[in-house]
């Protein structure tokens, strides 16, 4: 049996809401990069005990409390690494290199320009995502749908993904246009559920692909760059968004659902085992209300999805 090794990384958020870096010495592997301050969880401690010990250690701060944010495996011939991310908010101390090394704070939308290690670029995607997301309602009239728009970017939310199906290539381009300048003008990102080939023309911030699609490429459809989701229902498809490189995924039904009354529900249970195995953020969306991001969180992902959620109450 191959050893299991557990990392607490720390991403540690100051006032102004940037997240502190530490630079690894020249002579380490990957020497020069910057990365996440954390260390090994050690045999006995949890991993907020170990964290709070590796933070004190590396950059001088007392850790107050800490929240899960994503974990990450990694898995090697011979062992398995699984990154256990906790996102630092309360901590007293002004953070210092203690083994001299520079430290530096940089805001969450910089972090894909810093050179850091590839095996970080899944926690720079957590940390740069927001907790919930709006899956654009069935379209009934231009104006019903960006209503439902509107009033979603007014309750708070920052990431909306563009339903679309069974329209004609136009009305999807003008629909999107209209959403764009709706969700930009809000800061909030924009994926379409879409072919990435045949709207490669839209200025979306990125693409999502169904299930049933994700066979069809043999590799990595969107540029690095412009996000790329996946919808996922079992481990299969886990391993082919995997497989793709996507920075996202959407879990689901973790509950059971009014649109979807014949599928069967993953629980949370489901939810949890295939969020341990992703190597990337994923959302849990199928019966999801708000209060249910805790919940999300608890098991392992990066937050809720809902098409009613925002405007109803209740996915």
């Amino acid at each position: 049996m191959s050893e299991s090794i557990h990392v607490a990384v720390g991403i540690i958020v100051n006032p102004a809401g940037e997240i502190l870096l530490a630079q690894r010495a020249d002579h380490r592997d990957q020497g020069g990069l910057w990365e996440f301050p954390g260390g090994k969880v050690e045999a006995g401690e949890t991993v907020a005990q170990a964290l709070a010990r590796e933070l004190l250690e590396e950059v001088g701060i007392t850790v107050s409390h800490s929240e899960p944010l994503i974990r990450i495996p990694h898995d090697y011939a011979d062992r398995t690494v699984v990154l256990e991310v906790h996102e630092v908010r309360a901590f007293s101390g002004e953070p210092r290199g203690r083994e001299g090394q520079p430290v530096r704070w940089v805001a969450p939308e910089q972090l894909s320009d810093v050179a850091m290690p590839a095996a970080n670029r899944p926690i720079v995607n957590a940390v740069r995502l927001p907790a919930e997301c709006l899956i654009t309602p069935p379209l009934d009239s231009d104006e019903q749908w960006l209503s439902v728009l509107k009033k979603s970017l007014h309750q708070g939310v920052r990431l909306v993904q563009l339903r679309l199906k069974e329209l004609a290539a136009e009305r999807v381009d003008a629909l999107t246009r209209k959403a764009l300048a709706l969700c930009h003008a809000h800061d909030c990102r924009v994926l379409l559920n879409a072919d990435p080939q045949q709207f490669a023309h839209l200025p979306v911030d990125g693409f999502h692909l169904p299930a049933g699609a994700l066979s069809r490429y043999p590799a990595r459809p969107v540029a690095e760059g412009r996000w790329l989701s996946a919808s996922i229902h079992n481990r299969a498809e886990l391993v082919q968004a995997a497989r793709l490189g996507v920075d996202l995924g959407f879990v689901a039904p973790v509950q059971a659902t009014a649109t979807h009354p014949d599928a069967t529900p993953l629980g949370w249970a489901g939810f949890k085992e295939l969020a341990a195995a992703a190597p990337f953020p994923v959302y849990a969306l199928g019966g999801m209300q708000r209060h249910d991001v805790t919940l999300a969180r608890q098991y392992g992902g990066q937050g809720i999805a809902g098409i009613r959620l925002f405007v109803e109450g209740e996915d």
